[in-house]
């Protein structure tokens, strides 16, 4: 792959994305205030790429689309009043309740992790000696982010195998887009693949999986659609609409490929060759055509979190949920 996709691709974190133009709506049509980001939001590309093919969009509701850098940017806008809804991790909505207060619905199912489908691993140089996790005392590995999802995997399958996170490895802050280059420099020891860069990095070779977040949980729910509990039981309608037409949204790039693959590279710059490769397929993570949400898979995350100390409190799914505005909604 050429050196220019890869600046390409680096840049996904900090592009922004206008939403595009929509006709005009009459005053009393509701907005909903939404938050989005990259990558693995394609129910939400195709409604603000296409909006034309969602009839209760611009009639019942209007949406105003905010880009983000990350759920926890969007969790403290919720908080602050700034969003109605938007995308959220476990964790991250696990935060912004305990930290903030913030109280919210899920409603849908974006992507999560499953047998057959991509889950996130960990790498190791192709000829390196490292076999197991115990061959990682004294090593450096490499993480997205401090605080993120797949940086708190991290620890509790470095805990899981007898390793203590702070004293026996060292853990850095690499970022994917430079993560398996870092391997191949000896850089870092170990790092942590997502797509689309675990596909260019099994393209160029060099490099092996040692162990994957299956290894913790599975199946374990990536991002879903959270909405503001004040907004949802003051707008009920507004909010079921919205979950409805990601619902058809979600059901329609599951059966179109070439249209997935084409938004998601309106949005993201991404080329369409690219995509193509892994986009929506089993070399991708799993979604569900009615974005029903896994709840005891996220409750299940919480319960290992709280256990290994990263939540404060232990937390309860049914806080979370609203019974009429949880897909699938028909």
């Amino acid at each position: 792959m050429k050196k220019s996709v890869h600046v390409m691709l680096a840049a996904l974190a900090t592009t922004i994305v206008a939403a595009p133009t929509v006709p005009a709506v009459a005053a009393d049509v509701p907005e909903l205030s939404v938050g989005w980001t990259i990558p693995a939001e394609q129910a939400k590309y195709l409604m603000m790429k296409r909006p034309e093919m969602f009839p209760d969009l611009g009639k019942k509701y209007t949406i105003k689309w905010t880009q983000f850098q990350g759920t926890s940017p969007m969790v403290q806008a919720m908080r602050a009043n700034v969003l109605n809804c938007s995308t959220m991790a476990p964790m991250s909505l696990a935060q912004g309740y305990l930290e903030s207060g913030l109280r919210a619905y899920i409603v849908a199912q974006h992507v999560y992790e499953k047998k057959g489908y991509f889950n996130v691993y960990w790498a190791v140089k192709a000829d390196s000696p490292i076999k197991s996790a115990a061959d990682l005392k004294g090593k450096v590995l490499g993480t997205n982010a401090y605080g993120s999802g797949v940086y708190f995997n991290l620890v509790l399958w470095l805990e899981k195998n007898g390793l203590d996170p702070k004293k026996d490895v060292k853990i850095v802050e690499t970022g994917f887009p430079p993560m398996a280059d870092a391997i191949r420099s000896g850089r870092i020891d170990l790092g942590t693949m997502v797509q689309p860069f675990a596909l260019l990095s099994q393209e160029k070779g060099g490099l092996r999986e040692l162990a994957s977040q299956a290894d913790i949980q599975s199946p374990q729910v990536q991002i879903f659609e959270g909405c503001s509990q004040d907004y949802t039981n003051a707008h009920p309608e507004v909010v079921k609409a919205y979950v409805k037409d990601l619902q058809r949204a979600m059901t329609m790039v599951q059966a179109d490929h070439k249209l997935a693959v084409t938004v998601s590279s309106e949005v993201n710059r991404a080329p369409v060759a690219l995509l193509s490769k892994y986009l929506m397929t089993n070399k991708d993570f799993a979604r569900d055509d009615d974005m029903k949400p896994n709840l005891a898979s996220i409750q299940e995350t919480w319960n290992l979190y709280y256990k290994a100390g990263f939540l404060s409190k232990a937390l309860n799914i049914n806080d979370f949920v609203r019974k009429d505005t949880i897909a699938p909604i028909k």
